[in-house]
């Protein structure tokens, strides 16, 4: 499970990637990249990385799911995970 100060700092940089998407946008289809440049650091949407909304596992991320492979197994076995089953032929 990944320490709580990692997953607020993902949270954070979510947030901030929300607030400046519009002015990123903007500078960049004018091409003014030293304005680009002063914005922060955690902006840009290149530094987000997925991780599992449930224990914040950075590795094994299922984007569909929003989940890690661990908890997508588990939910899946359970039954949580409406129109998942296990296979067996």
């Amino acid at each position: 499970m990944a320490k709580e100060s990692i997953k607020a700092r993902e949270r954070k940089r979510e947030r901030m990637v929300e607030k400046f998407a519009e002015k990123r946008k903007a500078l960049k289809d004018a091409g003014d990249y030293i304005a680009l440049q002063k914005l922060p650091k955690n902006a840009s949407p290149v530094r987000l990385h997925n991780r599992c909304k449930l224990t914040g596992r950075p590795k094994g991320y299922m984007r569909l799911f929003g989940v890690s492979r661990i908890n997508f197994r588990e939910m899946a076995n359970k039954g949580l995970i409406p129109g998942i089953r296990k296979a067996s032929w």
